[in-house]
C-alpha cells in the first residue's frame, strides 16, 4: 500500500483504535482486524492515484481496488428499489464461490455512485506487496492439466443456468471477466444480457477459442462438445452437464485403480468438546472424535458434524440419531463401483438422506410430545470423499470451509434469516445481518415435516490437494475460521504439521477466542496425484443424447444451490430403497407396459358399461374418476412463505 499514513481501524465498537496496516490484531484490544480488499464497479471508473483515501474510509490501491479502513461501520447501502440490476447479485448468492457479493455502495465527485463488491478474485503478490487481479481463464488455460481444463468447463457449464435465469450470462462470454484462482472460476463482476438472451451456441463458440491450447487428452473432447453446442445438438446445459460427467469420470476413473491417472487418499479426523461455558455436549461427530480414518485402506470415507438444538437433553439426542441414521444410508448409497454412480442420483440421494433422518427426529419429537422450544433438532454438514469428487451435504448454520494453497473458501450458505433475505433480493448481506433476529435459523432436522425441508447437496472437483473443514458454529462464529485458517489449516497441505494436531489446535481456538458453544470440527484432507492420460477422450455425444430423451433433464429449481447440486425437491425415502427403474431389465419393462396397457384398456371399458345405468338413474349421479394430483409447491413459492412466517428454530413451524 502506497500511503504510510493510513491506518486500520479496529472494529470493536468499544476500541476503534487506529493501527498500522500490517497488524493482524488491534494493537489496544486484541480484535482480529478483518482486511477487506473490495473491488468498484460502475461506469467511467476513475477512483484516484493510489495511496489516496475515498470518502474518508477506502484507500485506493489501483484502478479498480479499494481497501476499507473501516471495516467495523456499516457501508453505504443501495436503494435496491431504484436499482433492479443489484438484485442479481443477491439471489446468485448461493453461487458466491464464483460470483462476488454487493458490499455497499462509494459515492465519489459529481454525485456518481460505484457498486463496491467485496471478495473479488484477488491475488496477493508476496514478491512485491502487491494486490493482483486473478489470472484470466483463458491466459491460464495452456498451463492447465486436462483434469483442470475439464474442471473449469463443467463450472461454466452449471453456472449458465442460474445466471441465464438472472439475465447475466453473457457473463460467461467475456473472457476479460472469467478469471481463475487455483481450480476455481470466479468472475471479476455480472454483465447483463442484451435484449436477447445469450444461447449456449454462443458458449459453444467461445469454448471453440480454448482448442488450440487444449491439452492432447482432451483436444477432441472439447472439440466435439463445442460443436455440438453450435450446431444444437447440445440444447440444454443439463445434457452438457451429463457431457462433461462423463468426461471427468474416464479422466479420474477409479481413484484405486492402478493405472488411474487420478491418485487420492483421504485422511479424517474429527474432534468435538463441551466448551467452557457448557454444562453438557448436544454437538456430535462421525467418525467418533478423535478417531482417524485413512482411505485407503478403508473402501469408504465420511465425515458427519451436527450441532443439536433444544431442551433438557434433546439436542445430545437429535445429534446423535441424526449420525446413526445418515451414516448407515450413506453406507448403503456407496456400496457401488465408483464408475456405476451417477453423480445427480447420489446428490439427490444424499438430499433424501437427509430427510429420512429429519422424519425420525420429528417423530421422536411427537411421540414425546415434545413442543415449541422443547422439540429437540440438528444442524447437519457431511463430507463424502468419492474418487476425485468432494459431496457436500448440510442444513442450518454448520458449516463446510474449503481450503487450498490458492484460499479459504466458505462452501456452505447458512440457513439463517439473513442469508434468506439475500438470496430473495431484499437486502445487501451486510445490512441484513444488522437486522433483528438475522441470525436465527430457518430450518434445522427434527423442526417439522420433510415436505419443507431443503437441504443442499453440492459436488467439487478435486484436482489439487486440499482440506474440508466441517465446523458447529462453536469454531466458525465471529470469523475465526477466516482468521487462523493460514496459520492453522494450510501447513497441513504443506506437510508442516499433522491432521490430528490440527484439529486438536481448532478446539483450543474455538474454546479460547469464542468458548461460548460446544464446539464439533471434522478434518478431511484430501491428497490428489494426477498423470496425464495417454489415451484421447472423445465425447459420445450421440449415445447421451438418445439416452437422455429417456430420462428427465427438465431444469430444476432450488432455494439454495450451488455447482454441482441437485436441484430436485427432497422426498422422504423409504427404510427399504425402491429400485430405479434404470436398475430393471428391458424384457421386464416392456412386460410392465403392456400389463399396465391392457390394465388401462380393461378399466376404460368397464367405466364405458357404467356410465348408461349411473346416467338413468338420478339417486345416483354420474361423476368421471379424476386422478389424485398432488401439488409441490415451487421453490419460489416456500421461500415467500417463509418469508411471512419465518419459524426460527427452537420456535413450532407454521400451520
Amino acid at each position: 500500500m502506497e500511503n504510510d499514513a493510513a491506518t486500520l481501524y479496529c472494529p470493536n465498537e468499544y476500541c476503534q483504535a487506529a493501527n498500522p496496516l500490517t497488524y493482524k490484531f488491534c494493537q489496544r484490544c486484541s480484535t482480529p482486524l478483518p482486511k477487506r480488499y473490495l473491488r468498484a464497479v460502475g461506469d467511467s471508473l476513475n477512483l484516484g492515484i493510489p495511496g489516496e483515501i475515498l470518502a474518508d474510509r477506502y484507500l485506493v490501491i489501483n484502478q479498480s481496488i479499494i481497501f476499507d479502513l473501516k471495516p467495523g461501520l456499516l457501508p453505504q447501502i443501495p436503494e435496491l428499489d431504484n436499482l433492479q440490476q443489484i438484485k442479481a447479485y443477491l439471489k446468485l448468492i448461493p453461487y458466491r464461490l464464483h460470483i462476488p457479493q454487493i458490499y455497499g455502495m462509494l459515492s465519489i465527485n459529481e454525485g456518481q455512485s460505484l457498486l463496491l463488491l467485496e471478495q473479488p478474485p484477488l491475488v496477493a503478490d508476496s514478491a512485491d506487496s502487491q494486490i493482483h487481479l486473478c489470472s484470466k481463464l483463458t491466459t491460464a488455460w495452456g498451463d492447465a492439466s486436462s483434469m483442470r481444463q475439464m474442471n473449469w468447463l463443467w463450472q461454466l457449464a452449471h453456472l449458465w443456468q442460474p445466471l441465464w435465469t438472472e439475465g447475466v450470462a453473457s457473463s460467461l462470454l467475456d473472457s476479460n471477466l472469467l478469471r481463475v484462482e487455483g481450480s476455481l472460476v470466479r468472475l471479476l463482476e455480472l454483465h447483463f444480457d442484451s435484449q436477447t438472451a445469450p444461447t449456449l451456441s454462443q458458449l459453444g463458440e467461445f469454448w471453440q477459442q480454448l482448442l488450440k491450447e487444449a491439452k492432447p487428452a482432451i483436444a477432441e473432447f472439447v472439440k466435439q462438445i463445442s460443436n455440438s453446442l453450435i450446431h444444437g445438438e447440445i440444447n440444454t446445459s443439463e445434457l452438457l452437464i451429463k457431457v462433461l460427467d462423463q468426461g471427468l469420470a474416464r479422466l479420474g476413473q477409479t481413484s484405486s485403480g492402478r493405472n488411474s491417472p487420478t491418485q487420492t487418499t483421504i485422511k479424517i479426523v474429527t474432534q468435538t468438546d463441551t466448551g467452557p461455558s457448557r454444562q453438557r455436549n448436544e454437538d456430535a461427530c462421525y467418525p467418533s472424535s478423535g478417531v482417524v480414518v485413512s482411505k485407503p485402506p478403508q473402501q469408504t470415507a465420511l465425515a458427519i458434524v451436527c450441532d443439536g438444538i433444544g431442551g433438557h437433553e434433546g439436542g445430545n439426542i437429535a445429534s446423535s440419531l441424526a449420525i446413526e441414521t445418515i451414516q448407515q444410508q450413506v453406507k448403503e448409497l456407496t456400496s457401488v463401483p465408483y464408475e456405476n454412480i451417477d453423480p445427480l442420483l447420489l446428490l439427490n440421494d444424499l438430499e433424501q438422506a437427509v430427510a429420512l433422518v429429519n422424519d425420525k427426529i420429528s417423530q421422536r419429537n411427537d411421540t414425546e410430545h415434545r413442543q415449541g422450544r422443547q422439540r429437540m433438532g440438528t444442524t447437519l454438514v457431511m463430507a463424502l470423499p468419492i474418487a476425485h469428487e468432494m459431496y457436500i451435504t448440510h442444513i442450518g448454520d454448520s458449516r463446510a470451509y474449503w481450503i487450498t494453497r490458492h484460499g479459504c473458501y466458505q462452501v456452505t450458505l447458512d440457513d439463517d434469516v439473513a442469508s434468506r433475505e439475500v438470496r430473495l433480493g431484499y437486502a445487501v448481506y451486510r445490512e441484513a445481518l444488522q437486522h433483528s433476529g438475522s441470525g436465527s435459523l430457518v430450518q434445522a432436522l427434527g423442526m417439522g415435516k420433510s415436505v419443507s425441508l431443503h437441504p443442499t447437496s453440492q459436488r467439487f472437483i478435486i484436482d489439487e490437494d486440499a482440506v474440508f473443514l466441517l465446523t458447529s458454529d462453536g469454531l466458525s462464529d465471529f470469523d475465526r475460521v477466516e482468521e487462523y485458517w493460514e496459520t492453522e489449516i494450510l501447513p497441513i497441505i504443506s506437510g508442516d504439521t499433522n491432521i490430528e494436531n490440527a484439529a486438536q489446535r481448532l478446539i483450543e481456538i474455538a474454546n479460547t477466542k469464542n468458548g461460548h458453544d460446544n464446539v464439533t470440527i471434522a478434518l478431511v484432507h484430501s491428497q490428489v496425484k494426477y498423470s496425464e492420460p495417454e489415451v484421447a477422450l472423445k465425447a459420445d455425444i450421440i449415445t447421451t443424447i438418445s439416452a437422455s430423451k429417456t430420462v428427465d433433464l427438465t431444469p430444476r429449481t432450488t432455494n439454495s444451490t450451488t455447482l454441482g447440486n441437485s436441484h430436485q425437491q427432497t422426498q422422504v425415502i423409504p427404510e427399504t430403497k425402491p429400485v430405479r427403474a434404470s436398475q430393471l431389465p428391458l424384457q421386464l419393462l416392456i412386460l410392465l407396459g403392456v400389463l399396465l396397457a391392457a390394465g388401462s384398456l380393461g378399466y376404460w371399458l368397464k367405466i364405458q358399461r357404467q356410465i348408461p345405468s349411473r346416467i338413468t338413474d338420478p339417486l345416483i349421479p354420474f361423476v368421471s374418476p379424476q386422478p389424485t394430483i398432488t401439488e409441490t409447491p415451487s421453490p419460489e413459492t416456500l421461500d415467500k412463505q417463509e418469508d411471512f412466517s419465518p419459524a426460527p428454530v427452537g420456535q413450532p413451524p407454521p400451520p
